[in-house]
C-alpha cells in the first residue's frame, strides 16, 4: 500500500539558494546521503517532461518523469521503475505496486523565510526509515543555505 508523507522545514535564505541545495550535483549527493552513502542523480537538466535516474553506487536504484518544474519554486518527479546496472528496467509485477508513486517539492514564501514542502508517496515497507531519514535530509539542506 501506499502512504503520502509530508515533511517540512523553514530556511531562511533565497530561493534560488535553497534549490541550488536541492539539486545542484554535490548538494544533492549531501542530503540524500542520509538515505542511501552515494545516492546521486543524473538528469537532462531537470527539464520538465525529462526523465532522471536516481541512483546509488553501481548504477541501482528508480527512474522517474519530472511532471512539473517551476524553478526556485516547485518540481513533482512521478516514479516509474527500477534501474540496474545504469538501464532503465520493464515493469513487473513487483514494480507495478509502486510505479505512478509522485515526490514533489515545493518553497512556500513566508515573510522572511520559505517553507520547503515535501510530500512524497512511499509504500508500507519504507515508511518507518523515510519517516525517520527525511527530517535528517531536510536539516542537511537547510544547514547547506546558511552560511
Amino acid at each position: 500500500m501506499i502512504n503520502q508523507l509530508v515533511f517540512t522545514v523553514e530556511i531562511e535564505a533565497k530561493s534560488e539558494t535553497i534549490w541550488n541545495a536541492l539539486w545542484d550535483d554535490q548538494a544533492y549527493r549531501q542530503w540524500t546521503a542520509v538515505f542511501f552513502e552515494g545516492s546521486y542523480a543524473v538528469s537532462d537538466g531537470w527539464i520538465e517532461g525529462s526523465i532522471v535516474h536516481f541512483l546509488a553506487p553501481g548504477e541501482n536504484g528508480i527512474y522517474s518523469r519530472i511532471e512539473k518544474h517551476s524553478p526556485n519554486r516547485y518540481i513533482e518527479f512521478k516514479h516509474i521503475g527500477n534501474v540496474i546496472n545504469g538501464e532503465e528496467q520493464p515493469l513487473d509485477e513487483e514494480t507495478r505496486k509502486w510505479s505512478g508513486a509522485t515526490e514533489s517539492y515545493q518553497l512556500i514564501q513566508g515573510e522572511r523565510s520559505y517553507t520547503l514542502k515535501v510530500e512524497i508517496d512511499v509504500m508500507d515497507e519504507h515508511l518507518e526509515s523515510m519517516s525517520d531519514a527525511f527530517p535528517k535530509a531536510l536539516e542537511v539542506i537547510k544547514n547547506n543555505c546558511i552560511g
